[in-house]
């Protein structure tokens, strides 16, 4: 199984990744690895990326999860993936696929995106992210305001009792 964690920066993908990642042992992926350098290096100046940014991106994690599952390891990815289009993208080619929509208040994110260090994203581009956001018709809506391992321990409750699901 093949199950995304997605929402917009900030949102908490990553860190509830890890728990989850903890508790099933299954290995997690964060998109942000899968960036080039000059896209880091745009987001890194508060320069929103756009679509010819991510398409390669999105093509890098797709080639993965579908080595991934054709192999038969179950994963976690950590990504984005605000637009249908690139929900699309990510699940070509895959067959067990789970969307888990991450959401947040605004407020909520900014204030963990401004506590945040070290991280290439800033808080100035939340906006950014919120006006790109397509929510997802066909993915586990799960709210973030909880602490991460409550949040993890939602996600595998509502994924024991739910069908896979191609697009989001």
């Amino acid at each position: 199984m093949i199950v995304i964690l997605m929402g917009v920066s900030g949102v908490g993908k990553t860190t509830i990744g890890q728990v989850l990642s903890e508790k099933l042992g299954w290995p997690l992926f964060d998109a942000d690895e899968f960036h080039s350098p000059a896209s880091i290096e745009k987001m890194r100046n508060g320069i929103p990326l756009d679509d010819a940014d991510r398409w390669p991106w999105l093509d890098r994690m797709n080639a993965m999860l579908v080595e991934k599952e054709g192999r038969g390891d179950s994963v976690l990815l950590a990504c984005s993936a605000l637009k249908q289009v690139y929900r699309d993208r990510l699940a070509q080619g895959t067959a067990d696929l789970r969307w888990i929509y991450l959401k947040g208040r605004f407020d909520l994110i900014r204030k963990r995106l401004e506590a945040r260090k070290g991280h290439y994203m800033k808080a100035g581009l939340l906006e950014s992210q919120f006006a790109t956001l397509q929510e997802p018709g066909n993915a586990l809506d799960i709210d973030t305001a909880d602490t991460p391992d409550a949040i993890a321990d939602t996600i595998l409750h509502r994924l024991r009792a739910s069908p896979a699901r191609k697009t989001g």
